[in-house]
Formats: structure tokens, C-alpha cells, sequence
């Protein structure tokens, strides 16, 4: 590799990422750079300007008048530091995170619509591809960081409808009518749904939402439905489809269901196989034309009370 080689894929980035943002003003009101300082502030935890210096490679007293802007514009909040005294904690106020939401959102249909110019088949090369760049330049570890299972956030429901639809179709061929169920599924969900007895777990990576699950009550009785799980193809081997299927069954089991069952589809192998190591059982199967392919149904069953994993 060259300095050239180097240079002329700076150049080639550096116009897709401003074609990204061209005619869309995607981080308006804000500059990029204000942009970031939000996204870091939305994204992690307990972040003073020291912090968020080292972050973003800010020099001081450009980040002060960032800063300064935010606290006019009631986006932060600023405190002194739990961990040092010395030092002054920042926190988004309500409407910061309103705006950050906001940057966030506009950010995944922006990046959704450029992933939609890329063949399915070519994804896992072009993410493989990231990863490695990435961990070259960037000295970052093979491992993921943290994985937080989190309650939903405004915009949360709607990504499990955008995220399934766009999956499916892209690993299975699955149609529309598939997003139609989601989008139902998820409507009944966030318009009536009991808090002690139906939950939402979204599972997040370096403060990117990668999987997340449903668990609601059935129609049998003292029964809990486990409902579309999924996790993210560059986030799948690192256990989070197990962490957010043990989640479900905890919470079934901690508040009362005698059974957790589910329904899926025998092409969806890698589910299959997560499902049986919890204790899952298949207890009937039957094919059906649905999503315009032609399928096998299958309904499985736990015993919360009798299973012990």
C-alpha cells in the first residue's frame, strides 16, 4: 500500500459521506462537529469536557463554546463531576436528547438509503470490510464492547419494524406482508400493552441499537409469547441473541407464566438452534404459504416451571 492508495480513498470516502448529506442539511441547525459532541453526550454515561476532549480530539476552547452554545440553548446541563469534583459532569437536558434523537434518526434513514444501493450478497463483505479499517487504523480489539439490554426509546418501536422488514428481505426474500405483521405486531404493542406483565428489550452496542426481542401475554392462559427476535448479522456470534431470549424468560417466569411459546419459521435454523439450547420444545409444525414463499410453521413451548436453564 501507498500514500496514494491511501489518499485516493480518502478522497472517494469523503464523497460518499458528503453525498449523504447533500440537499438533506443533515445535522442542521447543528455544524458536524456539534453533531458529535451530541451523539457522545446521547450515547454514554457520565461524560465531563475532559471527556469528551479526549473523544472527539477537540481543542479546549473550541468544545467551551460548544458547550456554552448547548447550555443557551437548554440542550445540557452541566454539574459538578460524581467521580472529581474538580472536574464539571455534562448531561443532555430532555430537549437535548429530543435533538440528538432527531440527528440519530435522520443519520439511519441517510445511511438505510445508501445500504439499499448495496446487493444483499455484498453486505457481510462491506461490514467485514469497515471492521477491518477499523481495527488496522483505529487499534480497535476484535472483541465488542459492552451489550446493555435496554426498555425502548422514542423511535425504538419503529426501528424493530424498519430493521425486521429490511432484514428478511434481505436474507430470506421474505415480501412486504412480512413488515405488515411487524408494523401490527408492534402497533398492538406500544397502543395497549400492560408493563407488568409484556416487556421490550432493545440490545445495544457501543451505543448502537443491534437486536432486541417482545415478550406478551398469549391468549392460553398464564401464557407468554416470545416475538420477534432479532439481532444484527455484524453483531450475531457474541452471545446476544442468548442474552435477549434469557431475558425474556426471566422476566416470563419472574412474573407469573406458567409457559413461554413461540412461533417460527423451520428456515430461520440459527433461532431454532438458540431456542432449543433454553429448554424450548417443538410441539407442532405445519407449512404454509406466507411473505411470498412457501414456508414450514413451527410453534415452540417452555415450561417455566419445570425447566431449570
Amino acid at each position: 500500500m501507498t500514500v496514494q492508495d491511501v489518499r485516493a480513498f480518502n478522497r472517494f470516502y469523503t464523497g460518499v459521506i458528503g453525498a449523504l448529506d447533500y440537499g438533506r442539511h443533515l445535522y442542521a441547525p447543528y455544524t458536524l462537529t456539534e453533531s458529535r459532541v451530541l451523539y457522545e453526550l446521547a450515547h454514554a454515561r457520565h461524560l465531563d469536557a475532559a471527556d469528551l476532549r479526549t473523544r472527539l480530539a477537540l481543542d479546549a476552547g473550541y468544545l467551551s463554546r460548544i458547550l456554552n452554545k448547548f447550555e443557551e440553548a437548554g440542550l445540557i446541563e452541566r454539574g459538578t463531576s460524581a467521580a472529581d469534583p474538580r472536574r464539571r459532569s455534562v448531561t443532555l437536558t430532555a430537549a437535548g436528547r429530543e435533538a440528538a434523537a432527531l440527528l440519530d434518526e435522520r443519520a439511519r434513514e441517510t445511511v438505510g438509503a445508501l445500504l439499499d444501493t448495496v446487493a444483499p450478497a455484498d453486505r457481510p463483505r462491506l461490514a467485514e470490510a469497515m471492521r477491518t479499517i477499523r481495527g488496522i487504523l483505529g487499534g480497535e480489539q476484535e472483541t465488542p464492547g459492552d451489550v446493555v439490554l435496554r426498555e425502548p426509546l422514542p423511535g425504538d418501536l419503529g426501528w424493530i419494524v424498519q430493521r425486521n422488514a429490511a432484514l428478511y428481505a434481505a436474507e430470506y426474500g421474505w415480501n412486504a406482508d412480512y413488515e405488515g405483521l411487524v408494523a401490527r405486531i408492534v402497533a398492538d404493542f406500544a397502543e395497549d400493552h400492560d408493563p407488568h406483565l409484556e416487556r421490550v428489550w432493545i440490545a445495544e452496542l457501543d451505543g448502537r441499537a443491534v437486536g432486541c426481542v417482545m415478550c406478551v401475554r398469549d391468549d392460553a392462559p398464564s401464557t407468554a409469547r416470545l416475538r420477534l427476535l432479532l439481532v444484527e448479522p455484524d453483531a450475531r456470534g457474541h452471545g446476544i441473541g442468548d442474552r435477549l431470549v434469557r431475558a425474556v424468560i426471566d422476566f416470563a417466569r419472574g412474573v407469573g407464566y406458567r409457559d413461554l411459546v413461540l412461533w417460527t419459521n423451520d428456515v430461520l435454523s440459527s433461532a431454532r438452534h438458540l431456542y432449543q439450547r433454553h429448554g424450548f420444545v417443538l410441539v407442532a409444525e405445519r407449512p404454509h404459504r406466507s411473505f411470498g414463499k412457501d414456508l414450514v410453521g413451527q410453534d415452540w413451548r417452555l415450561d417455566l416451571h419445570g425447566s431449570g436453564v
